[in-house]
């Protein structure tokens, strides 16, 4: 069992070349105290500083020794197969080896309109961009044709990565063509789990698994991607996340229609839903939970939320690492 952090390096008051810094910071600290994964983000709008993440994760690339670093996700989408490869082949000389890519479609569009694609093209963009994708992993030469760009011919594309393959997942937001889709390409699968308990996605690691087998294709590891944040106990968890997380939902709903968040909400949330948030002791018995209820191979914490200040983050981070995951091992082991 693995275990990560996922950012989307939320703007927190700060100016944006402070956060970015800051996210630097918390992926190093994660590295030196032992946690498996980093994630950061990709967004192109005003409330979320990072819009070219691959960079970031070379600056804690250059900086860390073990822990493994990527996207969280890369929006293929309106994004260019070729040049994703050609970024995250780089990320992994500085890297050493420690790259991974975790591709999608997105939950905000932003970027459509930014780079000149249209959203009535989402489904076939994706489609397309992904099938080019896998032929490009396979790091020899490409020869692909689509209806979004020129066809390839016996192309090669430079660098070439020490392994020969760049660990690349595939994320789902909860669409059951999508997870059949990863299965389809033979790539890892996450599972955004960002509402609702997260035993409602077990179909969806079912279905993932079967299909899998009925492809003929390799068994893949599944992680999950969930929301959170660790404090000294559960009311202080509580109290220091909800102006930040309402602030950071209310927002987002008032752009899709979503009646704002009420506390009441948000606790129930907390208490039955996809937020992990509490003590030590109650995060780990929730995540040790949604890995018993789903049969995952890494559970990842987005603990960046809103306006949450740098310090707390770190907080968060250390107690994540150095209190909640024993804790998570002695509980999956019985104890």
């Amino acid at each position: 069992m693995e275990f990560g952090l996922d950012t989307f390096g939320d703007v927190n008051g700060k100016p944006y070349p402070e956060v970015i810094r800051d996210v630097v910071e918390q992926g190093v600290l994660a590295d030196r105290l032992g946690l498996d994964f980093f994630g950061v983000g990709e967004h192109h709008r005003d409330d979320y500083a990072v819009s070219a993440p691959e960079i970031v994760l070379a600056a804690i690339a250059a900086r860390t020794e073990r822990i493994r670093l990527g996207t969280a996700v890369t929006v293929l989408s309106s994004d260019d197969p070729v040049r994703v490869f050609e970024r995250f082949a780089t990320l992994d000389a500085v890297a050493r080896g420690r790259a991974e890519i975790i591709l999608g479609r997105g939950s905000f569009t932003e970027s459509f309109p930014l780079f000149g694609f249209d959203l009535g093209d989402y489904e076939r963009l994706f489609a397309e961009k992904l099938d080019l994708m896998s032929e490009l992993l396979t790091e020899g030469p490409v020869s692909w044709t689509g209806s979004i760009r020129p066809p390839l011919r016996d192309q090669q594309v430079y660098p070439k990565t020490e392994s020969g393959a760049i660990r690349t997942w595939i994320g789902v937001g909860g669409s059951p063509e999508s997870v059949v889709r990863a299965a389809r390409y033979g790539m890892p699968l996450v599972l955004a789990i960002i509402g609702g308990a997260p035993a409602r996605f077990a179909p969806y690691t079912e279905l993932y698994h079967r299909a899998l087998t009925e492809l003929e294709q390799e068994p893949q590891p599944i992680a999950v991607h969930c929301p959170g944040f660790v404090a000294a106990t559960d009311q202080e968890a509580v109290d220091v996340l909800w102006p930040h997380a309402r602030r950071n939902l209310d927002r987002i709903g008032r752009e899709r229609g979503w009646p704002p968040m009420t506390r009441d909400r948000f606790e129930a949330d907390v208490t039955e839903g996809a937020w992990h948030v509490g003590s030590p002791e109650t995060v780990a018995r929730k995540i040790a939970a949604t890995i018993r209820a789903l049969g995952i191979d890494r559970f990842d914490l987005k603990y960046s939320h809103g306006t949450l200040p740098h310090d707390q983050l770190m907080s968060c981070i250390t107690l994540y690492a150095e209190q909640v995951i024993p804790r998570v091992r002695e509980l999956m082991n019985g104890d």
